[in-house]
């Protein structure tokens, strides 16, 4: 099993930048995927970000794309998720999340933090 804590989020206004971290623990991190979710309000969890267990590959949903970026360390046990030109509309928790398996690009994870507040102001 790995544990996930998230830190870094925040307010902020339209425009701005976040940075979130994830830490995980044990010592197989390098055997997971990762993955950022958020939740806004009324809305059902939705992928944004993934990552490749070697960190060789990505994906990004469409309306996070050339915005965000997402990193791992595996020396760290670390992932983030750079935000930049945040939107209101990117207002929601933010959770990290981690899976093994040969597939990354998918909602299916089975890890997961408790999740940290991304507040953006118009």
């Amino acid at each position: 099993q790995v544990q996930l804590v998230e830190s870094g989020g925040g307010s902020v206004q339209a425009g701005g930048s976040l940075r979130l971290s994830c830490a995980a623990s044990g010592r197989t991190f390098s055997e997971y995927h990762m993955a950022w979710f958020r939740q806004a309000p009324g809305k059902e969890r939705e992928l944004v970000a993934a990552i490749h267990r070697s960190g060789s590959n990505t994906y990004y949903v469409d309306f996070v794309k050339d915005r965000f970026t997402i990193s791992r360390d595996n020396a760290k046990n670390t992932v983030n998720l750079e935000m930049n030109s945040l939107k209101p509309e990117d207002t929601a928790v933010y959770y990290c999340a981690a899976r093994k398996g040969a597939l990354f690009r998918i909602s299916a994870y089975d890890y997961w933090g408790q999740g940290t507040q991304v507040t953006v102001s118009s």
